[in-house]
């Protein structure tokens, strides 16, 4: 007996794990939950991450230079033919052949600049580098914040306009049944009959293509946020629960103001950088001074028995200094860098202007979109109790089945567009917070 109940408690847990396993193939999603996979997984994200460590690491680099460099040095050099003096004694001439056949060098040197203007506006170069690594990262972030929060409203859309054919649908299908059955019955001619099952018909072709849409909603927001297409995916609720937060964000009168936008920060950034550039190059008239220190040791031999040789030291101590006097193109450089800025100077100004019509043309957007979003709410109610009389008015026989699927089509109007306004609205807040440059708080 008691191994009987065992079997089935372990069953019983089996059938458990099984189920609890199906339903956690199911990843439910909520914006934020979708943002932190996006920010998270997605390999633009890793890249723009990357790209900062890369300039990190250059700026170390440029730090490099002001440490001094240490060799060590060989050279072997054979005589093939040595070099002959003439001497005149008493009036005779004899010559001598210089040097050995093998010669040997080695040492160790050592180089460091003293005073090396370049070299200090190349460090500063490299901050601004990294400043402007972190804005693009920073942009990238916005960017993507802004593609997946689309792509969710956009399968929220999806999933609603689905459901309201869907429901439109299955009600002109049950029309068409009861209609059907009253025809049977002789108590409506076969015209009624008829315009009930193209109406049905009809709505299948766009119900199906509304489950596409679906699809290829999900499809889109798992490839934003770093997903495979084997993952299953759903979220939670649907465009109406953004309704009051939409209510809430109007009343909400704020200033907006383009500080933290990115392409103008980028456009800041920019202009550092070409003015340090200008710095830079303006350092090519100004003298350079260096010191090199070398200690090597030299050995000369007419055959190859190294462990005999004679070695013998010598070291010296430099220092070099480089003064510019001419050179070119050192002021073509400078001219054209001044054209640079004074061209990024006016595009900074366009892009300003074309930011603050954007910020007016998304604030219109969403006024319209809220006043249209109260409208097809009172049409959606208009709508439904106009359906609901049109069917009354058809079962006691003082309707007509035109306008009872009249009736369904302005319902189903209505709540698309409905919907259609709420999408509208966050879609253009979400353009307004990328132009705004507001990153939303998520982990």
């Amino acid at each position: 007996m008691s191994r009987k109940i065992i079997l089935i408690w372990a069953i019983i847990l089996v059938c458990g794990s099984v189920a609890a396993q199906d339903a956690g193939d199911t990843l439910r999603l909520t914006l934020n939950q979708a943002l932190e996979i996006a920010l998270s997984d997605n390999p633009a994200i890793k890249v723009a991450g990357q790209e900062i460590q890369l300039k990190k690491t250059a700026n170390k680099e440029a730090y490099a230079g002001l440490f001094p460099e240490v060799s060590l040095t060989g050279s072997y050099q054979r005589a093939v033919k040595k070099q002959t003096m003439a001497m005149n004694f008493g009036g005779e001439t004899t010559t001598i052949k210089m040097g050995r056949d093998n010669t040997y060098n080695g040492g160790l040197n050592v180089s460091l600049p003293i005073f090396a203007p370049s070299l200090y506006k190349s460090i500063s170069l490299t901050k601004s580098d990294v400043d402007l690594a972190v804005e693009k990262a920073r942009s990238s972030r916005i960017s993507m914040v802004n593609q997946v929060t689309k792509a969710y409203y956009q399968l929220l859309l999806a999933q609603d306009s689905y459901t309201v054919l869907k429901r439109s649908y299955d009600q002109s299908e049950a029309n068409y049944n009861v209609v059907k059955a009253k025809y049977e019955q002789g108590s409506v001619s076969e015209y009624d009959k008829i315009r009930a099952e193209v109406q049905m018909r009809n709505m299948a072709p766009t119900v199906v293509s509304a489950r596409n849409g679906v699809n290829l909603a999900y499809l889109q927001l798992k490839v934003l946020m770093g997903l495979s297409p084997e993952v299953e995916i759903a979220i939670t609720g649907n465009l109406k629960d953004y309704e009051l937060v939409m209510f809430q964000q109007q009343l909400d009168n704020r200033t907006f103001n383009l500080n933290n936008n990115t392409d103008l920060r980028q456009l800041a950034l920019n202009a550092e950088l070409l003015d340090k550039n200008l710095k830079l190059q303006q350092t090519n008239f100004m003298p350079t001074l260096g010191a090199s220190f070398n200690y090597t040791y030299m050995s000369m031999s007419e055959d190859f028995r190294i462990s005999h040789y004679d070695w013998y030291p010598y070291s010296t101590l430099a220092f070099s200094l480089t003064i510019p006097l001419f050179k070119a193109g050192n002021y073509t450089k400078l001219k054209q860098t001044k054209i640079q800025m004074f061209q990024l100077a006016e595009n900074k100004t366009n892009v300003e202007r074309q930011l603050q019509m954007q910020v007016t043309s998304y604030m219109d957007n969403m006024n319209a979109s809220t006043e249209q979003a109260v409208s097809n709410k009172e049409s959606v109610f208009q709508a439904e109790k106009g359906r609901e009389i049109a069917q009354k008015r058809y079962e006691v026989g003082k309707g007509t089945i035109l306008e009872l699927n009249d009736s369904e089509v302005a319902l189903t109007e209505a709540q698309l567009n409905y919907h259609q306004a709420i999408y509208d609205y966050l879609v253009a807040k979400a353009d307004l917070d990328q132009v705004l440059g507001v990153e939303p708080v998520v982990k």
